[in-house]
């Protein structure tokens, strides 16, 4: 965890328990659920976003509707793939729209680590996430993310974080596989929780190296 978001939860009253590092987030849920179990639900509340329907339902009502408001004639939505919630809710929305509207997650190549993204290849499968609606995956390397990620800052002024810096990627690779149509890809990270990384004064291969092994969730 980037010492950004620990110092925003705690600015809010929270107290930061950690779990194990190399387990991922996986490990945080894990630490989550225990502390769930042994409290009874008299303390403390679990939102869970991997399996809570709310999260792909919110993303349903607003984000995939206000999408459509503004840009009726998209063909492909390119998101990255973390919970799922944002994936699945505005995928149905589009879907419903057009059937023919492409829906394309961004994840981490299998061993490779792209904060706020998962790879399915761990073996954990959100349980909102129904790969069915995936017209197609595409896998991002760390050094990708972070190219991404300078260039919408240097060449869009748009502060965004690692996790986006991969969408944008995808996004551009698969808008090299089009003749034509419009692409909307969707920007979830904001660059200030990375800012104690480095990340916007280093080359993308040297961040890589660094980020191997470390999650900054």
């Amino acid at each position: 965890v980037s010492p950004e978001r620990t110092q925003l939860l705690e600015a809010y009253g929270a107290e930061t328990v950690y779990s194990e590092g190399r387990k991922g987030t996986n490990g945080s849920i894990e630490v989550a659920k225990e502390m769930m179990e042994q409290d009874g639900g008299e303390k403390y509340f679990m939102p869970y976003q991997y399996g809570n329907d709310a999260n792909p339902g919110a993303h349903y009502k607003t984000t995939g509707a206000e999408i459509l408001r503004d840009l009726p004639e998209i063909d492909v939505f390119v998101a990255g793939l973390g919970t799922g919630g944002t994936l699945m809710g505005v995928g149905r929305r589009l879907k419903e729209h057009r059937q023919d509207i492409k829906i394309v997650a961004v994840a981490p190549e299998p061993d490779d680590t792209i904060q706020g993204l998962r790879s399915l290849e761990e073996g954990f499968i959100p349980p909102i996430l129904d790969l069915a609606m995936l017209d197609s995956r595409i896998m991002a390397k760390g050094s990708d993310a972070f190219r991404g990620t300078l260039e919408l800052l240097r060449q869009e002024g748009i502060f965004a974080g690692i996790s986006s810096g991969s969408v944008i990627w995808g996004a551009m690779k698969t808008a090299e596989r089009m003749d034509k149509g419009n692409i909307v890809c969707f920007l979830a990270d904001g660059g200030w929780k990375y800012l104690s990384t480095g990340l916007w004064t280093k080359d993308p291969e040297e961040m890589e190296k660094e980020a191997r092994g470390k999650i900054w969730w």
